[in-house]
């Protein structure tokens, strides 16, 4: 599989920048590159993509929870 385009560093730089609620991003890179997000959600949404890429690039995958619920009839 190809190497991903966003590294380890970019995803947590982008971490910081959400939980301080800034918009705009310096990534270091290469390729190093400054983005002006329009909203933390946009931001959000990038960091779920960045770390599904990164995580299949390093053959693991998102873990999850499955919750299932019963009324407790047979």
């Amino acid at each position: 599989m190809a190497e991903p385009f966003w590294s380890a560093e970019d995803i947590a730089t982008l971490k910081a920048a959400i939980v301080s609620g800034v918009l705009t991003v310096s990534y270091d890179g290469p390729p190093r590159r400054t983005v002006q997000y329009q909203s933390l959600k946009e931001m959000r949404d990038l960091l779920a993509e960045m770390i599904s890429q990164v995580g299949a690039a390093a053959g693991t995958r998102p873990s999850g929870r499955y919750v299932k619920f019963s009324k407790g009839f047979s």
